[in-house]
Parts: C-alpha cells; structure tokens; sequence
C-alpha cells in the first residue's frame, strides 16, 4: 500500500470553516498570552521582588519553562499518532476544556496565600502536554480544509494570531493586574477584591488566568458547531494499527528524507538559541535595562510589556506580509534560511542594548522575522506529507526541532544566575546566525522541495 504525497483537493467551502476555526482558536491564544504575561510578572513582581531573588527568579523562571518544553516536546509521537487514530475535532475539543480546567486550576492555586512553586510547575507542564495535543491535531487539520495554494496564507494567518497575542497579551494582563490597585484608589469596593484585609488579592494575575478559561470556554464553543473532517484513514474503524507502529512511522518517514531530516537540524539549532529568551528577556529588562528605565520614571512591568510588544508588532507585520504575499512559489527553503539569519542578527543586537527603545527595536526586526520563517517552513512539510500521516510525522518533526527548547530554557537559567544575561543573548544569537548562514551552502536543503517517493504506511493488523 502506498500513499501519493501530493494533497486531495478540500471540498469547496471549507475554507470558510477554516476561517471559523482560526478565529475561535485564535481567542484561546490570545487568553493563554494574557495568562502567560501575568505569571512572568507574579514570578518576578509578587514572588521574587528583590534584586537578591535573582537566582532564585531565574531558577523559577526556568523551571516553569522547562517543564512546559519537557511536557510538550517528549509527548509529541504519543500526540501524533493519537491524531493519526482518533477524530481531530473531537481531540481539540477535549484539549479546550481541559485547558480551561488547567487555567481554572491556576487561578484557585494563586489565590491560595502561597503558592507551591512546585504546583504551579505541575500546572504549566499539564498545559504543555494539552497544548501539544492540540496543536497536532489542528496542524493536521489544515490540509483537509485549505487548497494546496493557500496553505502558505493560512500559515501565515495563524502566525499572525500568535504576534498578535503577543501584543494584547501584555497589555490586557497590565489592566487586569492593575485593577485591585485601581479599586483601592477609587473607592470602597469589596475588601478582598481591592486586596484588604486577610484574603485580599494582591494583585490582579488571577483575573488573568480566568481571562484565558474563559477564552478556552469560548473556543471550544465554537469548535462544537464546525464540521472538521479527518482523513477516512483517520476514522476508518476498520482499520487497526499498533500505536507503538505508529509512533514508529514517524521516525521512519522522516530518517528517509534526508532534506528534511537537515531542515529540521537547523530549527533545532535555532530553538536552541532562541527558546532560553523566555528566561533571560524578564531578566535582561530587570537588571540590564533597569539603569534606563529608571531614568526615564517608568517601571519594570512597563519595560517588560514594551519589549514583548514590540516583538509582536513586528510578528503581526510580518505575519500580515505574508498573508497577502503568500510567500515563496519555489526554493520556499530560502523563505526559512534567509529570515534565520536576520532573526539571530536582530537576537544579538537585543543582547548588546542598553537602552529599552534600542532593546525593543532589535526584537521588533525579530518578530518581524517569525512569520516568513515558520509558514515557509509549514508549507514546505504540508506538501510532502500526505494528510493522513500528517499527525505522525508532524508529531516527531516537532520532537525533532524542538528537543533543543528544553536543554535551552535550563541552560539560560543557569548561565543567567552567574553571568550577565545580555552576553549570554549575544553568543546565542551569533550562534543562531551563524548557522543558518552555513545552511545556504547545504545542498541538501536545496532539494527539500522534491518531489516525495511514496511510503509505506505501517501495516494493518486485524483486531
């Protein structure tokens, strides 16, 4: 039995429903970016205020990081074979609500008077597990629902949604925190929500968190009512497969395809550099900028939200670019190479500011850089993957390129707590663009866009 890699043509209108399942799950990442900015600043605010508290931040800070990665990366082939098994919208279903209890989980613990650290790393871990599920089976989902020609727009659209909830992220999670100070200006509101009193809220953040419950509520209300088609190799009951086979499949589908085997190489190399800025950016902007934002009447949290902003900003720039654009038609490799090198570039540049404006340009350009980079990269996959293995080798192609992530955010930790977290940044980012340049003389990169042999799909065994 042998696939033909080149994708059946989607029944016309389901890119309307693509459309709706864009928009709803779009909600639940904007709520996970206000939640996610909100516990940056509870860790590095609320928790470890201190310029003493730097190991410890740092040690918390990666551990939470670390354990959303581990979570995440190690769980990958189990996910992708599980969407190769089961209906991909009924997985994204359960994955909404359970990240909503996760959410609503959160919230209960950070209302308690002290938070284990040990439970909120817990937390994050368990959402890294759904978040990988989800995510296999909605990169899976894509091709049963867009033409071939549009799938580097719809990435594009999806990249565009992450930058986005980079920007409200920040900012929405600034009001909220804001708000029990806001009440104790005002007036007379109730004791505990204006933080009074024994039990009182301290800050904001658990608003944040039921923000992002809500959003995966809302998500999955509206994933109720589409219509997400699976491939019939998907839902065919008929049809038994070992899971250990399936897990197995993966591997093999990719170890003979050596091009893609070398493009993932190179984003595991990038994530090594780039995935430790979720430890060091909070840093840098506490210890790094603190002598310019000082002097300029501002304060960390606003530093911090500038910074992420700007990244965003340039993220929906580049996202919005590549959406009407459509990218590269041919050598789509050079859409992923080029866009690396600028982005380690700009990740030095960030590491040598001294000033937030110059710091938040650099990430700006980095932002920029993401869209081009990753729906390149996501089209390169979609057309030589057939659909109906798509959950089983995007599951270890994420393992793949994202191995590194985890062995990043631990090592930022420990760099960070004994060196200065800018010079840390600027090797990291010479390394990431040193690389990617290398990768333009490779030639087997150059042939990733080939056309795929068929595979043998694992056999099927009789119940």
């Amino acid at each position: 039995m042998t696939s033909d890699p080149t994708p059946r043509p989607p029944v016309p209108g389901r890119w309307r429903t693509f459309l709706w399942l864009w928009g709803s799950q779009a909600l639940s990442v904007i709520g996970s970016a206000v939640a996610g900015f909100a516990f940056t600043i509870y860790l590095t605010q609320t928790r470890y205020p201190l310029e003493g508290d730097k190991p410890q931040l740092a040690t918390a800070l990666a551990l939470t990081a670390l354990a959303w990665t581990l979570t995440a990366t190690l769980s990958a082939p189990l996910a992708g074979a599980w969407t190769d098994r089961h209906d991909r919208r009924r997985i994204m279903l359960a994955c909404d609500l359970l990240g909503a209890a996760l959410a609503l989980g959160t919230l209960a613990l950070l209302l308690s008077p002290a938070a284990p650290l040990w439970a909120l790393v817990a937390l994050t871990g368990l959402m890294g597990l759904v978040s990988t599920f989800h995510g296999s089976a909605f990169d899976a989902s894509y091709t049963s629902l867009v033409p071939r020609e549009r799938l580097p727009r719809a990435n594009g659209m999806m990249q565009t949604i992450w930058s986005l909830a980079g920007l409200v992220g920040p900012a929405l999670a600034a009001l909220l925190i804001g708000v029990p100070a806001l009440l104790r200006e005002g007036g007379a509101p109730p004791p505990w929500l204006a933080g009074l009193g024994v039990g009182g809220l301290r800050d904001g953040v658990p608003f944040a968190f039921a923000v992002d419950g809500a959003s995966f509520l809302l998500a999955a209300a509206v994933l109720s009512r589409l219509r997400v088609p699976s491939p019939a190799a998907v839902t065919d009951s008929g049809e038994r497969r070992r899971l250990t086979d399936d897990m197995k499949f993966g591997w093999q589908f990719i170890g003979r395809r050596r091009p893609l085997l070398q493009l993932l190489l190179t984003f595991a190399v990038a994530n090594l550099c780039s995935s430790g800025l979720g430890v060091l950016e909070p840093l840098i902007a506490k210890f790094s900028l603190a002598a310019d934002w000082q002097a300029r009447g501002s304060s960390f949290q606003s530093a911090l939200a500038t910074l992420t902003v700007s990244q965003s900003v340039g993220g929906i720039l580049g996202g919005v670019l590549i959406s009407a654009w459509g990218g590269l038609k041919r050598q789509r490799v050079l859409g992923v190479l080029v866009p690396m090198i600028v982005s380690g570039l700009a990740l030095a540049a960030f590491g040598l500011s001294a000033a937030v404006l110059s710091a938040s340009a650099a990430l700006l350009i980095m932002g920029l850089t993401f869209p081009a980079m990753n729906a390149h990269s996501q089209s390169i996959w979609q057309s030589q993957v057939p659909p109906e293995m798509q959950g089983r080798v995007f599951s270890v192609r994420r393992l793949i390129a994202q191995f590194t992530s985890p062995a990043s955010a631990a090592l930022a930790g420990v760099l960070a707590a004994r060196y200065a977290p800018g010079a840390v940044v600027v090797i990291a980012g010479l390394l990431y663009a040193g690389v990617a340049a290398l990768q333009l003389l490779n030639p087997a990169l150059r042939q990733v866009e080939e056309v795929l042999p068929a595979v043998t799909p694992p056999r099927v065994h009789p119940g």
